[in-house]
């Protein structure tokens, strides 16, 4: 009795950390946060700051900006020159500073990146600047 027990807890424990590493293998990254965040409506930034869940590979990330609406006016996305993103010491963080502060508008971030895992992602959201 006592080895079939034993037999069917190595089993389970077998099987829980194959399912483990599986899940572990086939991660993708994640936007954790963003500042500004997704929606908000913020004072003038300099920056936009990216937070992933994984270790990025800098050469094959990046952000762009675009603003989508100025107050009063619709319009057509604007791409937003010289935003470059840098990724930060924590290999996690990608960054895009602004040489002066947003102005008053609708704006559109658009990101893509890949993880040291060399899984690529893409996303995009809006904020407003006040």
């Amino acid at each position: 009795m006592e080895k079939s027990m034993f037999r069917k807890t190595v089993f389970a424990v077998a099987m829980a950390a194959s399912a483990f590493v599986a899940t572990a293998a086939y991660a993708h990254p994640r936007l954790a946060t963003a500042l500004p965040a997704a929606d908000a409506t913020v004072a003038a930034p300099t920056k936009v700051q990216l937070v992933f869940t994984e270790a990025l590979v800098a050469q094959f990330s990046g952000i762009d900006l675009s603003m989508t609406e100025m107050p009063g006016m619709k319009m057509g996305p604007m791409k937003i020159n010289g935003v470059k993103g840098a990724l930060a010491a924590d290999g996690k963080t990608l960054v895009a500073t602004f040489a002066r502060p947003l102005s008053a508008g609708t704006y559109k971030v658009d990101y893509h990146v890949v993880s040291t895992d060399t899984h690529r992602i893409q996303g995009s959201y809006t904020f407003k600047v006040r």
